[in-house]
């Protein structure tokens, strides 16, 4: 065959109609006017019934996208539009005069989309604004995946999205449909605290919720408490990746008590989200309770001690369908990462454990392991107590003593029970039953992972036997004083 009879088979198949959709993906045409897109035009014109079209891998500029929108006019049984990666080499201010060209073709059609991938545009706030009008319109309330990845949005776009996804959903429920999105993508778009704190809010209103994926946004533990509220919200979820976000103790706390209520979750991803041992061991609380269907957790560079690593592993298992365990890149050291290993072996979960490759070592003894990044005095929990605040007579703030948590922690002490007593936890009990003194001594990240590690034990070593009976006076301590308070 001939090179141009070949040339001409590729570009015919290029613009074959595949059942109900078009698609000119990745053939990387440069589109400036009216002229280089007529061809395109026309197919569109006279595709009948076109459902599905991908733009993606090409280069669109205004007039060009204007000719494109005039086609699209009166597509109203268009419902996927694939629109990745259109705009390659275009200066920003192109962009949003091209997005609302096609957004208005839409809305004039009548279309119901489905599915809008525009992610890799890196159209910033501006491109957000450009869609803005179309996320609220009534082409959007039968809307089921939206994907935004890579779009450099920031903190305006993520409020103006969530605005606008918030006022569909609203209007949907009025007319009678509400919206029922089921996929949300959006990583890479530096949407920090206050841009997850308000899509937060939209898809608690929204609550259908299956997979949602925004890693790398610069996201700390107020807009991942936030996001975890939400997702309470959201029974349905069975993907969830924050990945490269910062969670730290307190956002992995919170994320962990939403994780209790959601049934459907196969996949968590929060790796290299520093959700620290504290963290992991609130997650292991909630995949002992619930969880029932995870096949995947993702918990690498998370600074998780071998401890705490070995309670996740006993959490999991009862995880029939569980397929991967990653907790590379973790504070095991050598000797740490061969228990686990044979931890996962002795419950036949062997195979199910990614590489230990590139853990980072067990910590330096004197390392602090306060959540000082957070910004928040209040959080600054160390293993031997917190550290005082005090009011302006000198003595410790306030506390309320006997509280129900603290008597059922007291009662029938839990990982999870003491993380719900808060930052004072220390000097709460220590108020309830007086201030006990111990010799302060090098021990693992709390003393319930001390715990929970000497059980698992053959024997216990002699250097650390300090540090068992100090736990073990204590706790003595502590339910003989509670023994005397109650009778």
């Amino acid at each position: 065959m001939a090179s141009e009879d070949i040339a001409q088979l590729t570009e015919a198949l290029a613009s074959t109609h595949v059942g109900e959709e078009l698609s000119y993906k990745g053939q990387g045409l440069k589109l400036d006017n009216k002229q280089s897109v007529e061809k395109m035009v026309r197919e569109i014109e006279e595709f009948s019934g076109l459902k599905a079209l991908r733009l993606e891998g090409n280069t669109i500029g205004v007039e060009a996208a204007q000719a494109i929108a005039k086609a699209l006019d009166s597509k109203k049984e268009l419902e996927r539009c694939y629109w990745s990666d259109m705009f390659t080499g275009r200066l920003r201010s192109e962009i949003p005069p091209s997005l609302k060209s096609l957004s208005s073709a839409l809305m004039t059609s009548g279309a119901q989309i489905t599915e809008l991938d525009l992610s890799d545009n890196a159209f910033g706030p501006d491109g957000v604004k450009g869609i803005e009008t179309l996320l609220r319109s009534p082409v959007c309330y039968t809307l089921r995946e939206l994907r935004l990845n890579n779009c450099g949005m920031g903190i305006e776009g993520g409020m103006i999205l969530a605005s606008a996804l918030s006022e569909c959903y609203q209007q949907s429920r009025a007319a009678g449909f509400p919206l029922k999105l089921k996929v949300f993508v959006a990583g890479r778009n530096r949407l920090e605290n206050d841009g997850a704190t308000s899509l937060a809010h939209a898809f608690k209103s929204i609550g259908s919720l299956e997979m949602v994926h925004m890693p790398q946004n610069g996201i700390n533990y107020p807009g991942i408490t936030a996001l975890a509220t939400a997702f309470q919200h959201n029974p349905n979820l069975r993907v969830l990746n924050l990945n490269d976000n910062t969670f730290t103790k307190r956002g992995a706390v919170a994320m962990a008590q939403a994780l209790r209520d959601l049934r459907n979750v196969q996949v968590i991803n929060f790796g290299d989200c520093l959700v620290r041992s504290e963290g992991a061991i609130a997650i292991a609380a909630a995949l002992r309770e619930g969880l029932p269907v995870l096949r995947e957790l993702n918990l690498s560079f998370g600074e998780i001690s071998e401890a705490a690593a070995l309670v996740v592993a006993k959490a999991v298992r009862d995880k029939v369908e569980l397929v991967k365990l990653d907790l590379n890149g973790n504070c095991l050291g050598e000797d740490g990462c061969e228990a686990l290993k044979e931890a996962m072996e002795s419950m036949n979960l062997g195979g199910v454990l990614a590489s230990l490759s590139e853990d980072e070592g067990e910590p330096d003894e004197d390392e602090d392991e306060c959540d000082t990044s957070e910004g928040d005095e209040e959080e600054q929990n160390c293993v031997n107590g917190t550290k005082d605040h005090v009011n302006g007579e000198g003595s410790p703030s306030k506390v309320y003593l006997c509280s129900p948590d603290l008597l059922s922690f007291l009662h029938s002490p839990t990982s999870e029970k003491l993380l719900n007593l808060g930052a004072k936890r220390t000097h709460l009990i220590e108020k309830q039953v007086g201030e006990v003194k111990f010799k302060k001594v090098s021990v693992l990240p709390g003393h319930l992972i001390v715990l929970e590690h000497c059980v698992g034990q053959d024997y216990f070593p002699v250097d650390q036997a300090d540090v068992l009976e100090a736990f073990l006076s204590r706790l003595v301590h502590v339910f003989g004083e509670l023994l005397t308070l109650i009778y």
